[in-house]
């Protein structure tokens, strides 16, 4: 027996079988890596930050797919820690976020953390089943997205 999505059959434990993955994956969302410093919160933050692009609440609220009060609740919170500043612009209506030089050294020493990780982890996979693992995971995420956009926020 099968599941009916639009107007593509799927099996129920193939459903069942990506659910349960999923679910795995889940878990680590908000997991730290032992030997890093910044909660996950932070570490995202900052990861959006990375490319030297200063934020609006709002724009980090956009590429997080997080309500704009979890954002500012999330960016007071890395402030108050020293690893974001506010600042101004001039006749800018709102003041943008950046990272502290404390923010990016901590980011980038947590980034190595985690890049070890994943290194370790695709090296045991092997370069062909990441390779495919890589490319399963992108069209997904590319069919999800076209399946079930973003929600608007007001």
């Amino acid at each position: 027996m099968a599941g009916k999505v639009g107007t593509t059959t799927v099996e129920p434990t193939l459903l069942s079988a990506l659910a349960d993955e999923l679910m795995r994956l889940g878990r680590r969302r908000h997991v730290n890596v032992d030997g890093t410093e910044l909660d996950m919160s932070a570490f995202k933050l900052l990861w959006i930050l990375s490319d030297d692009s200063p934020r609006t609440l709002r724009e980090l609220a956009d590429e997080l797919d997080l309500e704009l009060s979890t954002i500012n609740r999330q960016v007071n919170a890395a402030v108050r820690a020293g690893l974001l500043e506010r600042f101004s612009v001039p006749d800018g209506p709102s003041k943008p976020v950046r990272p502290t030089d404390e923010g990016r050294r901590l980011y980038q020493h947590d980034s190595a953390i985690h890049a070890d990780l994943l290194r370790s982890v695709l090296a045991e996979m092997g370069a062909d089943p990441a390779r495919e693992l890589i490319q399963g995971m992108r069209s997904f995420n590319d069919a999800y997205e076209r399946r079930a956009p973003r929600r608007t926020r007001a």
